[in-house]
């Protein structure tokens, strides 16, 4: 099986909650299909670079995947079927970390006001 990493960016008019709902469905989907899934991070409301449909700002997750292609090939058809996804992307990687992500520990770094 091969190693994936998946961000995904949902719509900014659902709660964080439900973000975290729509990763463990997504979760659960992959196992049924025979994939492990490893970490998964939530890295909150950003600011896109650009505007997607007329949004500025997006929830952005990630999930490390270790499982056959044919399931990651269906979890993208339903992400493009999905209202809730704005944009997605899954990269191959040669190993997955367990270490929280540059994302997250940018973020821990920042002092606090």
């Amino acid at each position: 099986m091969a190693l994936y990493e998946h961000v995904v960016i949902t719509r900014p008019d659902i709660s964080p909650a439900q973000v975290d709902t729509f990763v463990e469905e997504m979760s659960t989907f992959l196992k049924e299909k025979g994939a492990t899934v490893g970490k998964t991070e939530y890295w909150g409301l950003r600011s896109l670079a650009y505007p997607i449909k007329k949004q500025r700002k997006g929830h952005y997750s990630l999930i490390n995947i270790d499982g056959p292609a044919e399931a990651i090939h269906e979890l993208e058809r339903r992400q493009r079927i999905s209202e809730d996804v704005m944009r997605y992307l899954t990269v191959r990687v040669e190993t997955l970390s367990d270490e929280p992500s540059p994302v997250l520990s940018r973020k821990e770094r920042r002092p606090r006001d």
